[in-house]
């Protein structure tokens, strides 16, 4: 079986989203750019799946030196995991993939950020607790 993660930054107050895209993008300020330079060292060399606005996200250049997988609605975890043995998939996106794929993640690795603005998507702490 897959070794299953979510690495995410959140807001102060568990900010996730606003209208499809992370609520500080474009921020130019340190702690911003390092939080999107970590995911992409973290991540690097192992599985990234996700949704299509995340995928639709991800540059070009980390293709190559990562697995990603595009996510649908449809599919069952276990089905996807069962396409990495012995990976460690990160699992990327926002409330409705973590809605399902929640109880599967082992390790969340949280960056809270210091944006206190403007949100409609939340980081749901119940996430934390479900197990499979």
């Amino acid at each position: 079986m897959a070794d299953i993660r979510s690495i995410i930054a959140i807001g102060q107050s568990g900010q996730l989203g606003l209208e499809g895209r992370l609520p500080w993008e474009g921020n130019q300020g340190r702690e911003y750019k390092a939080d999107v330079a970590r995911f992409f060292d973290v991540t690097r060399g192992h599985v990234l799946i996700a949704g299509p606005t995340t995928i639709g996200a991800v540059p070009d250049w980390a293709y190559r030196d990562r697995t990603i997988f595009e996510i649908r609605s449809h599919m069952d975890p276990e089905e996807v995991f069962a396409k990495f043995p012995n990976r460690i998939v990160y699992v990327g996106g926002g409330p409705p993939v973590w809605d399902v794929y929640a109880p599967y993640i082992q390790h969340w690795d949280i960056n809270r950020l210091p944006y206190d603005g403007e949100a409609d998507r939340w980081f749901n702490p119940q996430w934390l607790t479900q197990t499979k």
